[in-house]
């Protein structure tokens, strides 16, 4: 069995991000990501130049309705994540995103078609592990429809 290579320091690499869709709101007004509840421990993964794509399972954190679409691109323009104070006891990590026009798609549809969603019937479990890599293939697949007219 063959390995992959390591991903070299300038190879760019492609994100998805769970983020409920209020959350997708705020991040394309403000301008950044945050991930994990703004921890800051895989904010750290993606660098500058890297893609995301955001995935929302619902329309709030904690509740709200069905979304499962995938509501957001962007380009990492941050060097490193930095710290936001949102209030006196919440200090969420962000890291600097430039947000691209896109429409916003039914995940479903893609399922037969991503190499990282290796059980169909349970479709929704990757996107629980919150921001992790996927393949430019699978990047490809999902943005070519979030930016078709």
């Amino acid at each position: 069995m063959q390995l992959a290579d390591p991903v070299t320091a300038d190879e760019q690499r492609f994100w998805i991000n769970t983020v409920s869709l209020d959350h997708v709101d705020a991040a394309i007004e403000g301008g950044f990501a945050q991930a994990d509840h703004g921890a800051n421990k895989r904010l750290r993964q993606p660098r500058r130049g890297d893609e995301m794509i955001f995935y929302s399972p619902r329309t709030e954190l904690r509740g709200g309705e069905p979304v499962r679409r995938f509501t957001a691109l962007a380009t990492i323009t941050g060097n490193e994540p930095y710290q936001a104070h949102v209030t006196d006891d919440f200090h969420p990590w962000r890291l600097a995103v430039q947000f691209h026009p896109c429409r916003r798609i039914e995940a479903k549809q893609l399922i037969d078609r991503l190499s990282f969603i290796t059980d169909p019937a349970h479709w929704g479990l990757p996107f629980r592990r919150g921001l992790f890599a996927i393949p430019r293939s699978d990047y490809e697949t999902i943005s070519i429809l979030m930016t078709a007219c």
